[in-house]
């Protein structure tokens, strides 16, 4: 009796769920436990097994594991030695591939289906079609030949552009019976647009049964090779479901035919459906960007992309972008200071420099932007004062008060004050005022604050925040008694604070807070993970703040 014949079917299946499992999460490591306990209780002599082990082995990416522990096997079957050629040839080994054919018992049609796909994959198609022919060689009179041969070899006949090969392949595919089901037919689909058919490519669509998504996809590329415009797009606004190859399909197919204004367009609606772009996508609205008319479209989508936070997209637009202006360049150091990346912002302002693209007010204020996130003070000093003059560029009391805001974050607030008063109508600027009185509420300087608010109290006396913000200062400094007559006033003037929340995208779905809110559906998992990261930020450095509503108690005002 064979050891393999004396195991309990039990344990073998149990050890073969642990090795898929293995698979599917890609750890190595617990199929390498597996082994050494499968060596121990002897079930490596068992072939089923085994070969689990040698396919762990393979997609695991350590296929000389593999190549052992098909060695070790004594009793190999069809199936250990496909699962070897498999996994060489998949990762185009073809030496070590040919080598196992070549001394392989009873190779069969698996076999070959592996190499020549892996081949056509790989970039040999010529040396896929010789292996099909030696395939049916080996059969004698009849044909060795399934529907997964079938798809390799359209795939080939693809890749060589032989419309004569793969016409004879369909027939002969036809005359023996092959079962023509949906992966077939797409890749005849496909197969027949590539070759510059796409007539038969719709011939092939209008006689399945049932088609997907790629069925659909394939044929409107088919129709965009061979500049079908009007074809594809009737095809596309069919399309039940369009995915990003579609949509990057039309639009590259409007961009190749001169109508770059449609891919634009095109590319806009994709985006307002929610479609993430791939970096072909951007090849495509680039290339229909290539008229300097153009390129002002192009500033609008960096632009756009930055102010929703996606610096990545931002970034390959820019990269790919040949011919850049002031305005592209200013879209992506904005993009980055806005965005709380100063380094790269004043990268790539450095950059601008070189190109000998001369910088205007709006470029300054990412550069300052970028200071400020970075703490440069010296640095933001420096660049203002080149602002007039390297460049003749009078600063703006918007530059000015981002300044401010880095002399706050400094704590201080002397020096900001003073540079309020020295600014030009510095003494009424709003913006400014406001970011010195938040940095006296986050540094505790009550005396600043008060002078600081009493301005503002005379440029803007109904914005109700920044009598809330003076209320909170002095509630935080243990003074009841003036936060409470602060509150009485805001209460007899009728003011109210304009509600402020914030967002945030996952998944398409746009979640909003609003402060002590609690009615996400998340908010248990929301206060469990906060409390987690409490600890590592304390540990990083950061100062808790505990910020009082005093405007919600019901008895506030009596």
């Amino acid at each position: 009796m064979q050891p393999s014949e004396a195991i309990s079917a039990e344990p073998v299946h149990h050890f073969a769920r642990l090795l898929s499992n293995c698979i599917r999460t890609n750890d190595l490591k617990l199929g390498r436990l597996i082994h050494s306990r499968l060596i121990k209780t002897a079930l490596t002599f068992n072939t089923f097994l085994a070969n689990h082990m040698i396919y762990m082995y393979s997609k695991c990416c350590s296929i000389e594991y593999a190549q052992q522990a098909f060695n070790e096997l004594s009793d190999k079957n069809t199936q250990s030695w496909n699962t070897m050629l498999s996994a060489y040839s998949q990762k185009g080994l073809f030496e070590k591939t040919f080598q196992m054919l070549d001394v392989m018992p009873d190779p069969n049609v698996v076999s070959y289906n592996s190499i020549i796909s892996s081949l056509t994959h790989h970039g040999f198609p010529r040396k896929a079609m010789g292996f099909f022919k030696r395939m049916q060689t080996q059969c004698g009179s009849g044909f060795l030949i399934d529907e997964f041969t079938v798809v390799s070899v359209v795939n080939t006949c693809a890749g060589l552009g032989s419309l004569h090969l793969l016409r004879e392949l369909h027939g002969l595919a036809t005359v023996i019976g092959v079962r023509f089901n949906l992966v077939v037919c797409n890749a005849l689909i496909d197969a027949y647009g590539k070759c510059g058919k796409p007539g038969y490519s719709y011939s092939i669509f209008c006689q399945m049964r049932e088609t997907d998504v790629f069925s659909w996809t394939s044929l409107l590329v088919a129709y965009i090779r061979a500049s079908r415009m009007p074809d594809a797009c009737s095809l596309f606004d069919h399309m039940l479901i369009r995915n990003v190859v579609a949509w990057t399909a039309l639009i590259t197919g409007f961009a190749q035919n001169g109508e770059g204004d449609k891919a634009l367009c095109t590319f806009k609606e994709m985006l307002e459906e929610g479609i993430v772009p791939r970096a072909s996508t951007y090849v495509g609205v680039l290339s229909s960007c290539a008229g300097i008319p153009l390129i002002e479209k192009v500033n609008a989508l960096v632009d756009m992309y930055s102010k929703c936070g996606d610096m990545i997209s931002a970034m390959r637009l820019f990269e790919r972008l040949d011919g850049k202006d002031r305005v592209t360049w200013n879209s992506i150091i904005n993009g980055f200071a806005q965005n709380g990346n100063g380094v790269m912002s004043l990268f790539r302002f450095e950059k601008m420099i070189e190109t000998d693209t001369t910088p205007n007010h709006v470029t300054f204020l990412g550069v300052l932007s970028a200071c400020s996130h970075c703490g440069l003070l010296p640095e933001g000093f420096q660049y203002l004062h080149s602002m007039e003059r390297k460049y003749g560029i009078v600063p703006q009391l918007d530059h000015y008060a981002i300044l401010i805001d880095l002399l706050g974050r400094k704590n201080m607030l002397g020096e900001a004050a003073n540079l309020i008063k020295r600014a030009p109508w510095g003494r009424d600027n709003i913006g400014m005022w406001g970011a010195l009185l938040g940095s006296c509420r986050v540094h505790g300087n009550l005396k600043l604050a008060r002078r600081v608010a009493e301005n503002l109290f005379e440029l803007e006396p109904d914005n109700a925040a920044r009598y809330i913000m003076l209320s909170n200062i002095y509630a935080a400094a243990g003074m009841w008694g003036d936060a409470r007559t602060l509150r009485r006033y805001i209460y007899d003037r009728g003011l109210v604070k304009e509600t402020s929340y914030s967002w945030i995208e996952i998944n398409n779905i746009r979640h909003k807070f609003i402060a002590k809110d609690k009615s996400h559906s998340q908010l248990e998992e929301i206060k469990e993970l906060l409390l987690k990261l409490v600890d590592p930020m304390k540990d990083a450095g950061y100062i808790f703040q505990i910020e009082c509503s005093y405007f919600l108690v019901d008895d506030a005002f009596c």
